[in-house]
């Protein structure tokens, strides 16, 4: 049954969605880039190869993985290491790995292949070309490897509750894309229909990335076990997902790509407000939520962390998931606009994170009313940065409320709302966040405190006549430029402004960082720290040579095993 709209419900308010503690909360869904990339592929109907793995039995060597699209090719170029165990460090100041990547633009040779061998395992200490688009690296998981390597080694498939509770066999601790180390600028791809969403350069390395960590496990096993070697089951294997660590490096990003971070969360609040405003939901519509309902619940009891913030959030999220199984038992979805009063109960009745988890679950029986809004979550408007100068200083005040009002009385000199300041590490060039009052580091701290910034420009402007215009307020404040043209995308861009403080004593960059991944359609968020996070990616994905149209989607949703 084609899907109803009457009444257009409206999309959710930025004021109460950029929270960080209901950003910090977002859970993947429809629109999440693994999945835009896994549907695409299956419904063109790419090809994947593996023309050369050339593995020794310490596991040393390289491999090469070939995903053929309808007009291009990309390929990963994997190098696998023998590791010392004291060398194995997630910690981005690391200069070794189990394993290190490039994937290709196109099909390397002979001569790119040993070219690159002797920059990839270096990572930032390399140099790559604009013929590569991303640069990664990953370790293992070690205790889960071991597991596996010995038990198909003696005949036997690994232990499934050891998959669950890891959920991987090596995580990445860095993707880089986008011109790092001399790889390729993001506009080389960005007019290429299958590169053309955020971040798919980066979702085909990680995928292709998985399938060789399960070749290399199933080749050292092969290598201890000869013979007597189980084949690695399909079934199995499915669950065993790419993790990732991701620390501060990440966490400035949605504040320096207002624009980009605007339309990703357009586009879901969009979706949502669509299907709220669905007047009657088919009996497959509801089937079809239901039973994915139930199959998230299988993830979520997979889903393990000990760090005290995501303990928290996990025992709420389990009541909220008791809380929707009463309220579908008794209420149901059959009255009018269901979705919309199955959201606005949960606004009272769940707590954020249970809040998001539904957000995202009623959006997966309508894909006509969603997966189109994909093509919309680019950023390719550069003239959204360029300020207005003759708008009037009364307008760009009205501006700043807007997005800032919150901030305004805030006293910016009071230690609880300055307390950390961010910065750049001289040693490896990443961001970091230290504390303002302890740490020499005010001098070199990064303008990623938009709220004090836009506090600082109102106060500035209080004394300008309203006809006044920004050009004549900038020329003789250019210290404040940035929030002047931050203030005027935010015209066309509402949900691009963190509505936080981002340098408070009480603000959690893992908030920040969960908001990114969820997007990416990262599960089983774990934080480590309140800076630093743990994630699995493509655990339940269909590997290429199984891929296909009817499978391409729901893989995120695990089904219950006999």
């Amino acid at each position: 049954m084609e899907a109803q709209t009457q009444t257009r419900i409206e999309r959710r308010d930025p004021a109460n969605v950029m929270r960080l503690s209901r950003l910090g909360s977002f859970h993947q869904c429809r629109l999440s880039f693994m999945r835009q990339l896994t549907r695409r592929m299956a419904r063109e109907n790419w090809s994947f190869s593996r023309p050369v793995f050339d593995i020794d039995d310490t596991g040393v060597g390289t491999a090469v993985y070939t995903a053929q699209g309808p007009d291009r090719a990309y390929s990963l170029v994997a190098f696998a290491h023998d590791l010392p165990p004291e060398k194995r460090s997630d910690r981005v100041i690391a200069d070794a790995w189990d394993a290190t990547f490039a994937l290709f633009d196109g099909i390397p040779t002979k001569a790119d292949i040993e070219r690159l061998s002797k920059n990839v395992p270096l990572q930032e200490a390399g140099r790559v070309s604009e013929t590569e688009l991303s640069l990664s690296r990953a370790n293992r998981s070690v205790r889960l490897w071991e597991h596996v390597v010995d038990a198909l080694a003696a005949g036997q498939q690994p232990d499934l509750n050891q998959i669950y509770q890891v959920g991987y066999l090596m995580r990445t601790t860095a993707v880089y894309g986008s011109g790092k180390f001399g790889a390729a600028d993001r506009e080389k791809v960005a007019d290429r229909p299958e590169t053309q969403a955020p971040f798919q350069v980066e979702m085909l390395s990680v995928y292709l990335t998985r399938t060789f960590v399960r070749d290399l496990v199933q080749h050292m096993a092969a290598v201890k076990g000869g013979d007597h070697t189980a084949k690695l089951d399909p079934d199995i294997a499915r669950w065993l997902g790419i993790g990732n660590s991701t620390g501060l490096g990440m966490a400035p990003f949605i504040v320096n790509h207002p624009v980009l971070f605007n339309n990703w969360v357009m586009a879901r609040e969009e979706a949502l407000a669509r299907v709220r405003s669905v007047e009657i939901a088919s009996p497959a519509e509801i089937d079809k939520f239901q039973e994915l309902f139930q199959r998230s619940q299988l993830s979520i009891s997979w889903w393990r962390s000990e760090h005290p913030i995501q303990v928290s959030k996990l025992a709420d999220l389990n009541a909220d998931l008791h809380a929707i199984s009463s309220y579908l038992a008794t209420k149901g979805l059959a009255e009018a606009y269901p979705w919309d009063a199955l959201i606005n109960w949960s606004e009272t009745a769940l707590s954020e994170e249970g809040q998001e988890y539904l957000a995202s679950l009623i959006l997966e029986p309508y894909e006509d009313l969603v997966d189109g809004l994909a093509s919309c979550m680019a950023d390719s408007r550069s003239e959204a940065f360029v300020i207005d100068g003759k708008m009037p200083i009364e307008q760009i005040r009205e501006l700043i409320r807007d997005t800032h009002d919150w901030a305004l009385d805030l006293d910016w000199a009071a230690p609880e709302n300055c307390a950390r300041a961010w910065y750049v590490s001289e040693e490896k060039l990443e961001p970091r966040m230290g504390e303002r009052f302890e740490e020499p580091i005010e001098d070199y701290e990064q303008p990623l405190a938009p709220a004090r910034d836009a506090s600082a420009a109102y106060s500035a402007l209080s004394d300008w006549e309203d006809t006044k215009t920004v050009a004549e307020f900038l020329l003789r404040h250019p210290e404040h430029r940035h929030t002047i043209r931050r203030a005027q995308v935010a015209r066309t861009a509402p949900y691009g402004e963190i509505r936080d403080n981002t340098i408070s004593d009480k603000v959690l960059p893992i908030d920040m960082l969960r908001a990114k991944l969820s997007f990416f359609g990262a599960t089983h968020f774990d934080p480590r720290s309140d800076r630093w996070v743990r994630i699995c990616m493509y655990s339940g994905a269909p590997y290429p040579e199984e891929l296909t149209s009817e499978n391409a989607d729901l893989w995120v949703y695990p089904q219950a095993t006999a």
